[in-house]
């Protein structure tokens, strides 16, 4: 799949998520349109992904500092992508537990920080980007994904619907999910005017594009400068 007919496919989904005759339609386009933006072992399917593409010989200098036009690593776009996805997707669609939460992901992935990243400086980026781990980091995307996987194909017609009590949003600054200063905390009036099928068609599926582009991006300028 390019990224035109994954565009294309995100605005049929858009067309038809909320109608009650399309919910089996809609969850198998969501489910297609998030394979692509994993690396493909996540979802098992057996074509080039995005990801795969960013990942492919992605080594540790390029991963940690090559930068896009915002001064973000890959590293960044990586981490701040999946939590995200981790933060919307258990704390407010299913009302669960982070997987960030579960195994001990922080100290696995060598992370100083546990929220998003949006307040981060450029200088921020580049040092928290020197000790992550890279292959727990991708460890930790593809059980975030999977998760995800999970989570969707137990939805109804009437969660496509669903808004998200303040109890679900107070959740994510309480556990520092996202920080509580003016560069993250519009994330929580954001999602707050969502419906689970609004997290869908953004966070889940194109932030993670957005994200994902970017990185490509940073990983072309590294390689166009070593040569």
């Amino acid at each position: 799949m390019d990224l035109k007919s994954w565009n294309d496919d995100i605005k049929e989904l858009r067309k038809i998520i909320l109608k009650p005759d399309k919910i089996l339609e809609s969850k198998s386009l969501a489910l297609s349109l998030h394979s692509m933006v994993h690396l493909s072992i996540m979802s098992g399917i057996d074509k080039k992904t995005f990801e795969d593409e960013l990942w492919e010989g992605l080594d540790e200098n390029t991963f940690r500092t090559s930068q896009n036009q915002k001064g973000r690593t890959i590293t960044y776009g990586i981490w701040h992508c999946t939590r995200i996805e981790d933060i919307t997707m258990n704390l407010l669609v299913a009302g669960d537990k982070q997987i960030f939460n579960r195994e001990n992901w922080q100290e696995k992935i060598n992370s100083n920080i546990t929220d998003t990243g949006n307040a981060m400086s450029e200088d921020d980026i580049m040092e928290f980007s020197k000790n992550i781990n890279m292959e727990e980091l991708k460890n930790y995307r593809i059980e975030v994904g999977r998760r995800t996987r999970d989570i969707v194909e137990n939805l109804s017609t009437q969660d496509m619907k669903r808004n998200f009590d303040k109890h679900r949003l107070q959740r994510i600054l309480d556990e520092r999910a996202v920080l509580d200063v003016k560069a993250s905390n519009w994330l929580i009036d954001f999602w707050g005017r969502k419906n689970v099928a609004g997290i869908i068609l953004m966070p889940m599926t194109r932030h993670q594009v957005i994200h994902i582009n970017e990185s490509l991006s940073a990983k072309k300028k590294s390689k166009s400068k070593a040569l």
